[in-house]
């Protein structure tokens, strides 16, 4: 079972990314519960805007969507700017969009028995905004979103440090993502008709 994570950071590689660290939370626990985790950096990539699968032009959201088919867990991690999603984020739900029309003959969405969640990253309010618009698309396109698939760090308005350059509230967000996990690999095995794993003592 496998999980890809789309880092919607704006921060080109190698540039530290405060989205990637916390996502890294979410990956680290799913691997410890036997899944393997995959992160692709947008940003890296020509994404071109469109609504299909493949907008051509050396787009390379086509790679990408060979990802997606081949993972049974999606999470999309995003920082907050001006309390939204990046615009890198909303660039990769346009490009789910295209799940819609990609059914098979019964009419059921390729996203259909996959599962999806959420991380937030920002100095800003508006996490909560964030998580639920995210989720929205994704329940949208197809996907299964289980309760607690998401988590989030911001320190409040206004300027301040970031995830990568403190520790304030590293314990609820990394907890919150440990749990996100667990809630994802749970219902991602649960679609499969897999058996869960012995809980952790």
């Amino acid at each position: 079972m496998k999980a890809l994570v789309l880092n919607c950071t704006l921060k080109a590689s190698p540039e530290v990314s405060n989205t990637e660290a916390l996502a890294r939370v979410v990956m680290d626990q799913l691997e410890r519960d036997g899944i393997g985790a995959e992160m692709v950096r947008l940003v890296d990539l020509d994404i071109k805007p469109g609504v299909t699968s493949d907008e051509g032009g050396g787009d390379e959201w086509p790679k990408v969507r060979e990802k997606l088919a081949g993972a049974e867990i999606l999470i999309v991690a995003t920082p907050t700017w001006m309390g939204q999603m990046s615009s890198v984020a909303k660039r990769a739900l346009e490009r789910l969009d295209a799940l819609l029309s990609e059914t098979d003959d019964q009419g059921r969405s390729p996203a259909m028995g996959k599962v999806a969640g959420v991380v937030v990253t920002g100095n800003e309010d508006g996490a909560h905004h964030i998580v639920a618009t995210v989720a929205q698309a994704l329940i949208d396109v197809g996907f299964t979103v289980p309760g607690q698939a998401w988590t989030y760090w911001h320190l409040g308005p206004g300027p301040g440090p970031d995830y990568t350059e403190t520790r304030q509230a590293h314990e609820y967000s990394d907890r919150v993502g440990r749990n996100c996990a667990r809630n994802l690999a749970w219902a991602a095995r649960a679609l499969a008709g897999e058996p869960a794993p012995a809980q952790e003592s």
